[in-house]
């Protein structure tokens, strides 16, 4: 959430920022400011009280402390509920976008940065990868259509021997300090190439964690599941229970950036998508992702979405996959983020570029909710800085490679850098 200070000093700015998300209840901001005058003179009149309740403790005054504490435990009944509102509406405003996001509605709005890579013009009627997936055995929708229903998928065979490789290649990439500092040194001289540690973490979460991670808001809540009984959530993304992990913690400012990466299940309904890429594996109810999630001091919260942007782009030049970098237009970001930058891969079939990739950099719009703080070295402490970014969406990346990879026989070439774990050159039919 952002801060009630941050929004008395810089209204004008915080409002155009919200104008420029499409943002229709901007009248929060003014309700937020009210309650917060509120709520400061009631602590005033708390703190008087505790004061005198102090007072006459001294003097032995029984009666007279006794009252006042009659009336300080009404009056802080009173301030715990307008710091309760004040909270709630405060979790409803968005974060503040950055000067440089281009502003528009929908993804039409968004901005190509930059392209890696030239399409390959196949000389052969182009097939998509369901059609590929299933002549070659290792895509299966429609025994998952019946043992649970549409938008699942059964992956089989080398389909999963790729989907492991991928995992191996960002297991090798995250973990080298050789590799991450030639990334690193693109951003900056001597930034951090400080490695991620690799995480096992829930895929259940607590419907107060999940809404501190600003992920679980009433419009975000029709896409998670729910698992009723228990009260608790499936994850959507492994950084919904990464980005707690430093929940209710002060960090050293020696020891940041800390830097996590997961791989899992994520779980999305899907609700808003309806007749969107019904064909393929595209957009499915259950899919795995390798996930990065970083923490950062104020200064280097840029810097280290550049570096996670720099070590997508890398691993998607080692599979050899066209891609483009994409800022994220102001109405098509999430209400977390400060920043947002996509990486979409070539398709073949559709002869355009989809999103493969996204990097989000959420300022201390997550963290100060989260209450994770790192302690400066002159003893003050303040919020973190979060970012977290998709490093393979495995569902997504596999039909890159199908589509980029098919061969006129039907056949799908394995990228070279994946061959050492998948154990063959070419995928070919059963």
């Amino acid at each position: 959430m952002l801060d009630i200070k941050f929004i008395r000093e810089n209204l004008d700015l915080v409002k155009e920022s919200l104008k420029k998300r499409e943002f229709k209840d901007i009248k929060l901001v003014d309700k937020a400011l009210e309650l917060y005058e509120s709520k400061s003179k009631v602590l005033i009149e708390v703190e008087e009280l505790r004061n005198r309740k102090n007072k006459a403790a001294q003097e032995r005054n029984i009666e007279e402390g006794k009252r006042i504490k009659e009336e300080l435990a009404k009056k802080e009944e009173i301030l715990k509920k307008s710091e309760e509102e004040l909270k709630e509406i405060l979790y409803k405003i968005p974060n503040i976008v950055a000067e440089d996001i281009p502003v528009g509605k929908g993804e039409e709005a968004n901005k190509i940065l930059r392209k890696w890579g030239e399409p390959k013009k196949l000389n052969f009627e182009v097939k998509d990868h369901l059609s590929l997936g299933i002549k070659l055995g290792i895509v299966d929708i429609e025994k998952a259509g019946q043992v649970t229903g549409s938008r699942f998928v059964y992956l089989k065979g080398d389909a999963v021997l790729i989907q492991n490789a991928l995992y191996q290649l960002v297991l090798d990439v995250l973990v080298s300090e050789k590799i991450l500092s030639g990334i690193s040194n693109k951003v900056e001289k001597g930034y951090s190439s400080k490695i991620f540690l690799p995480v096992v973490p829930p895929l259940i979460i607590n419907p107060e964690t999940y809404t501190k991670m600003a992920r679980l808001s009433e419009k975000d809540e029709i896409e998670r599941y729910h698992l009723e009984r228990d009260g608790q959530y499936l994850i959507g993304s492994a950084e919904h229970t990464l980005g707690p992990l430093h929940m209710e913690e002060t960090l050293s400012q020696d020891i940041l950036p800390v830097r996590y990466f997961a791989f899992t299940p994520c779980f999305r309904r899907e609700a808003g998508s309806y007749g969107k890429d019904t064909r393929g594996i595209l957009r499915v109810h259950q899919f795995d992702k390798i996930e990065m999630v970083s923490f950062t001091t104020s200064e280097n919260g840029q810097k280290e979405q550049y570096f996670i942007v720099g070590i997508i782009e890398f691993l998607m030049q080692k599979l050899k996959i066209p891609y483009q970098v994409v800022a994220i237009c102001t109405g098509d970001m999430g209400d977390p983020d400060y920043r947002q930058i996509d990486i979409e891969s070539w398709m073949p079939s559709e002869g355009k570029y989809r999103e493969t990739h996204t990097s989000d950099f959420n300022t201390d719009y997550q963290s100060r909710r989260l209450n994770t703080r790192v302690r400066r070295k002159d003893g003050k402490t303040e919020f973190v800085f979060m970012n977290d970014a998709t490093a393979f969406a495995i569902g997504r990346t596999i039909i890159a490679i199908l589509e980029n990879y098919q061969q006129k026989d039907g056949s799908v070439v394995v990228p070279e850098v994946l061959r050492k774990w998948v154990g063959k050159d070419k995928i070919s039919s059963l």
